[in-house]
């Protein structure tokens, strides 16, 4: 270990000593983490949420999120976003809050980049039929937050998971504000870090925007369409609205709390509706429900019926999917029958 160290000191002790120094009051040093559920030893290079960072990006789920739908399904052009470019401009919008605002990039990374490793194939529309299955099966319900801890916590590595820290995990199911349970005495409706809350509005910063860009990118909506106070107010370019929203997080947010000033609060609600009703409803979009309905549901019970599966199982089997190969199965199992 000797090329590691410096002055009787590893790489890792000397940057969790420069967080300790750099960091401001409210962040989550690496060096005060509440640790994993199964210890390990330190490594004399990363800390612990550099650790984090890596087991997540070299995951089999994480490569996964490159063929999953973010809005658009089956887009024509290579440029609207999937899953997995979603994750990454989450990512890169929470590591600019972070720093502006003195807390830890690698934690806030971490947290981001894993946010959304058990969303299903299909988008949203995929988690809800999953949703409605598992309900019909006596089960607590599905969602993406609470399948993501799973997928660390259990799926990763053959059953053994990724084994995160607690942090980390904690702020996995905490990313989505409408995930509203209690995990190891917490009340998931509040992050149990600032770090997890820089996450959390990073994650509403980025598709808010990138689906509208999307949306317009193919024509389902045009520039006229979209609201002029959002125009006036947070830009007329993807860019400059990211730009707004992110400069009046790191402007409003200290002392521990996160937030947006009330005049941009505002705009993000008309955006946000307007997208629901605009974007979201679009009958090209609605159109697909259908058959993302049957394509989930003969899955479900070919898990069931023909692999023998439990209803958790197959819930897992489901989600972890790709749409291209959700699709491939689909067609592989179901068409000769037909």
């Amino acid at each position: 270990m000797e090329q590691y160290t410096t002055d009787e000191k590893t790489l890792r002790e000397i940057w969790e000593e420069h967080e300790l120094e750099w960091f401001a009051p409210w962040a989550c040093p690496a060096s005060k983490s509440r640790g994993r559920e199964r210890f390990e030893n330190p490594c004399p290079i990363r800390t612990e949420f550099q650790r984090d960072r890596d087991r997540v990006i070299h995951s089999k789920s994480f490569r996964r999120l490159k063929h999953k739908t973010q809005v658009l399904l089956f887009p024509e052009s290579d440029h609207p976003r999937t899953r997995l470019t979603h994750t990454l401009e989450v990512s890169q919008i929470a590591r600019t809050i972070s720093r502006a605002l003195r807390l830890n990039e690698d934690l806030t990374e971490a947290i981001a980049l894993a946010h959304d490793l058990g969303h299903t194939p299909f988008g949203h529309m995929g988690e809800r039929v999953l949703a409605d299955i598992a309900a019909s099966e006596g089960m607590p319900g599905f969602h993406h937050a609470s399948q993501s801890l799973r997928v660390v916590d259990f799926l990763e590595r053959d059953g053994r998971g990724l084994n995160l820290t607690w942090e980390v995990r904690m702020g996995i199911i905490q990313h989505s504000k409408g995930q509203v349970d209690v995990h190891d005495g917490f009340n998931l409706e509040d992050p149990s870090s600032v770090e997890a809350w820089v996450v959390r509005v990073s994650d509403s910063i980025a598709y808010l925007n990138h689906d509208l860009d999307d949306a317009l990118g193919v024509g389902l909506l045009s520039v006229r369409d979209i609201p002029r106070s959002i125009l006036d107010t947070l830009g007329s370019s993807h860019g400059h609205r990211v730009d707004t929203l992110v400069q009046d997080v790191i402007s409003n947010s200290g002392e521990g709390r996160v937030g947006f000033s009330g005049r941009i609060l505002e705009q993000i609600e008309i955006l946000r509706n307007f997208l629901y009703v605009s974007l979201y409803s679009h009958r090209t979009i609605k159109q697909e429900e259908p058959k993302v309905a049957n394509v989930i549901r003969f899955l479900y019970r070919y898990e069931r019926d023909e692999l023998d599966r439990s209803a958790q199982e197959a819930i897992d089997e489901i989600s972890g999917m790709t749409d291209r190969y959700a699709l491939h199965l689909f067609r592989a199992t179901a068409e000769p029958c037909a």
